[in-house]
């Protein structure tokens, strides 16, 4: 991203509160490091992050960065107790929806301190269905988009469908065609880990999405009926890619991670998974066996999208924002954080994607260079960047637990065929009358 000449202090009250910057610039003069409390789930703990924050260190000796990872859920209620008692993070991670709108009265307003480094044109640097996900009512930011993810691709090996002589599917019934050459032969059709309730979800979204997306979205606010016969539909060929092979036999039984990935990445076994852009990590996968199956010389792999109701059209990716970085607009170093913030989103970001392929880029102007990424790895990354930019549907999450439990609920339901689609639809529907939103 392109900056302005700033000076080393913003001043103003639009930016920092004066004793905030006092104290900055005291610690500074004083040869005195200035302590960052920096708090999330997203990027973990681990080497990388520690490498992260060891090569911020090195760029500004002055600031130094007391990391604390929590688990998500642990995250949250950390924070909301350090806030209580007036010790929270300088810095922390959001996930967008209903964590970021309920730390609102915490954060800090970032947009001024972009438009004051980049210009009043900042926005167009970052994807614009991200951006989308953090601008609040009042045409503000208070976060901003550290990488981002996608869901509702099905990967291929492509070496079972040389082998086979088959084509890559575009639909519903070429899939299903598909599967069924696969299972002729003595192999898998598409593995799901259907065990694990966020794949099914990812899915049913993506199919349902494919139908309307309008009303898909609508009906998670309560606005449309779930028993709308287009979302109807979206339960039917959600079932019906159980009842007709499409999906592996005991899928029910069987996780994402690490049972259907394992046998994807690692021993080469199944043809076609379900999985989002994260599965693009395997690329850069250290494991012998991912090394020696999934990145050997040759191999071929195609991550892609389907036209689920045979309209012609593939069905939209769900774009989610994986972590956001806000500002504790109580914090006392609020310049020193600040400058982190800026920091992650340029060359934090660019260590965790181009060093590591953690996310898909949030900024436009990320030149992708993926250390030691194949070229198969690299035509599925920009593929997965154009869908991004052209071809998103919706936000991946759901905001409301109770429903979204209800729904998982009559997924698994339906993928046992036990029961209709109009009366999972039904259910569903009940469910979200109730619903506070």
């Amino acid at each position: 991203m392109k900056r302005k000449v700033v000076s080393i202090l913003l001043t103003g009250a639009m930016l920092v509160s004066m004793p905030a910057a006092q104290v900055f610039a005291e610690e500074a003069e004083g040869g005195e490091q200035t302590v960052v409390k920096f708090q999330t789930w997203n990027p973990g703990e681990g080497e990388v992050t520690e490498q992260l924050i060891a090569m911020f260190e090195e760029e500004h000796p002055d600031i130094k960065i007391d990391y604390t990872y929590m688990p998500y859920t642990d995250h949250v209620e950390k924070l909301k107790v350090d806030i209580s008692a007036g010790d929270a993070a300088d810095v922390f991670g959001v996930q967008t929806g209903a964590m970021y709108n309920e730390f609102r009265d915490f954060e800090e307003d970032l947009t001024p301190y972009m438009t004051e480094a980049y210009g009043e044109d900042w926005e167009s640097n970052f994807n614009e269905y991200a951006m989308s996900l953090l601008k609040a009512g009042d045409d503000k930011y208070y976060g901003l988009p550290l990488g981002l993810s996608y869901a509702g691709y099905v990967w291929a090996d492509m070496s079972y469908f040389e082998k086979y002589g088959l084509e890559l599917p575009t639909n519903y019934e070429e899939l299903k065609a598909v599967c069924q050459a696969f299972r002729d032969n003595g192999e898998y059709p598409l593995v799901i880990g259907a065990k694990d309730s966020w794949i099914n979800i990812d899915m049913w979204m993506n199919i349902a999405g494919d139908i309307n997306a309008e009303k898909l979205y609508s009906a998670l606010e309560g606005e449309t009926p779930f028993t709308d016969e287009d979302l109807v539909k979206s339960f039917e060929i959600w079932q019906n890619c159980f009842k007709d092979g499409i999906f592996q036999d005991g899928a029910l039984g069987v996780g994402m991670y690490t049972d259907s990935t394992d046998m994807f990445q690692k021993e080469g076994s199944v043809p076609m998974i379900t999985n989002g852009s994260w599965a693009l990590g395997a690329y850069l996968d250290v494991d012998d066996q991912s090394q020696t199956v999934y990145n050997s010389e040759g191999a071929d792999h195609e991550m892609f999208l389907l036209d689920w109701n045979g309209d012609g059209q593939i069905a939209h990716t769900q774009e989610a924002i994986d972590v956001a970085l806000s500002i504790n607009n109580q914090s006392e170093v609020k310049e020193a954080a600040w400058t982190f913030v800026d920091w992650m989103m340029d060359k934090g970001a660019d260590f965790l994607i181009n060093g590591h392929l953690q996310y898909v880029p949030a900024r436009n102007d990320m030149e992708l260079n993926v250390e030691g990424l194949s070229e198969d790895g690299m035509a599925n990354l920009e593929y997965a960047v154009e869908q991004g930019k052209d071809n998103v549907g919706g936000y991946r999450e759901m905001a409301y637990a109770e429903l979204k439990e209800v729904i998982i609920n009559e997924l698994a339901e339906l993928a046992l065929d036990s029961i209709t689609p109009e009366d999972a639809a039904a259910i569903i529907e009940e469910a979200s009358q109730v619903q506070e939103r």
